[in-house]
């Protein structure tokens, strides 16, 4: 079992959020770079200097250039994905939602950064902490959460449930474990065939990186110079197993062979943002494909069905919770660059509240889908037969 020791010492070397970025101007600049800040013109922070590790490549920079209102809108982000998770996990505890159903407590700023560094044009896939992805890439908190529920309001008409929601630019949710990565590879195919100057960003956990087709999504991509970042979501365990005990080398950015890496700060949104950015670059600029590994953590277990303690302690999530917690940090440091008070936060934060609260009660009061509803959404509009085949060849269903 990992300690928390070694967990820190696999961060991207100590890449707390303590540390996580200062402003570059002087003591002497800092009323100018508040009242730029409040005035939305772009000032520049410094990432802490361990926020990146590289392989084969350049680390990116560490000054980024941000905004008030970026800044504030990635935490309204960040607090909005959340809640919506929260919202999830309380009722699939009274039991309105069945089966499957991932979480990413904890996570939140790899999705909000993500979305920040690409394009809404870039494409994106990943397998089964799809929910924020769902929402920032076109969806809504109510058609997901109407699609865990199972209702007709949910993106996916309440058929697909937690693994299978999808926009014209997010393509799952995936629940066959590592399978979304050459379906990845196959995106970013699509988009070099075209011409198009576009990203794909396939994306995996350190549980999936073993698998067989993972590396084989790897050969094709470099093979072929596809403009594809393939995005490792390490949160440190796989199911119940640490990193440790199913993985020989646990530096996954290093994993692609002749493939360059870059290892993130997934803890940090700011550092997530530079490294999407930069890797998103280097594909579009024709170099081929990279790897892109975010260190990050998740607080509950890998699923609902699973209380995540038993194969770590207490301890070492609630020591996470206090000083590694992605929202906190970046509220500290809005708070510190005299961008918001506590106060202003605080608003933000019952207004991310109040908007899911709203989600929760319209994905309940729709209603479920109904029986001819099984022969619908087969196949892709436009391309479906006049007709289904039922369970026997007399058995017709037509659209």
């Amino acid at each position: 079992m990992a300690t928390l020791a070694r967990l820190r010492s696999s961060l991207p070397r100590k890449a707390t959020l303590r540390p996580l970025a200062r402003a570059v101007q002087t003591a002497a600049d800092s009323t100018t770079l508040v009242q730029d800040a409040h005035h939305s013109e772009p000032f520049t922070v410094k990432l802490h200097e361990d926020s990146f590790r590289a392989y084969r490549t350049d680390a990116p920079s560490l000054e980024v250039d941000v905004t008030k209102e970026g800044l504030l809108s990635m935490y309204k982000d960040m607090q909005t994905v959340r809640r919506m998770e929260m919202a999830a996990d309380t009722m699939y505890k009274q039991k309105l939602i069945r089966g499957f159903c991932h979480l990413a407590i904890g996570q939140e700023a790899v999705s909000i950064g993500m979305e920040w560094g690409m394009t809404p044009d870039d494409k994106v896939i990943t397998a089964y902490r799809c929910h924020p992805f769902a929402v920032l890439r076109g969806g809504s908190i109510t058609g997901v959460l109407g699609e865990l529920l199972g209702r007709q309001i949910g993106m996916s008409n309440g058929k697909g449930g937690s693994m299978h929601i999808f926009t014209p630019t997010f393509f799952g949710g995936n629940g066959i474990v590592g399978a979304q990565v050459p379906v990845g590879a196959g995106i970013a195919f699509a988009q070099k065939y075209k011409e198009k100057p576009l990203a794909t960003f396939a994306m995996y956990g350190d549980g999936a990186s073993n698998q067989g087709q993972v590396f084989e999504a790897f050969n094709m991509a470099k093979l072929w110079n596809l403009p594809c970042v393939f995005v490792c979501e390490n949160n440190k365990y796989g199911m119940g197993t640490s990193a440790e005990r199913s993985s020989s080398n646990t530096e996954y950015f290093t994993r692609g062979d002749k493939i360059p890496g870059i290892q993130a700060n997934g803890m940090d949104v700011i550092a997530v943002m530079k490294a999407v950015q930069h890797t998103r670059e280097w594909v579009i600029n024709g170099n081929g494909p990279i790897l892109l590994e975010f260190v990050t953590y998740r607080y509950g277990g890998h699923s609902m069905s699973d209380p995540g303690t038993t194969y770590r302690t207490r301890d070492e999530i609630q020591k996470m919770r206090s000083t590694q917690d992605a929202i906190r940090g970046l509220a500290r440091y809005i708070e510190e660059w005299g961008l918001a008070t506590e106060e202003d936060l605080k608003k933000i934060d019952k207004e991310a509240k109040a908007t899911v609260d709203i989600s929760v009660e319209e994905a309940k009061a729709s209603p479920e889908p109904l029986l001819k509803d099984l022969w619908t959404d087969i196949y892709y509009k436009g391309t479906e037969p006049p007709y289904m085949r039922g369970r026997e060849r007399e058995e017709i269903h037509h659209y």
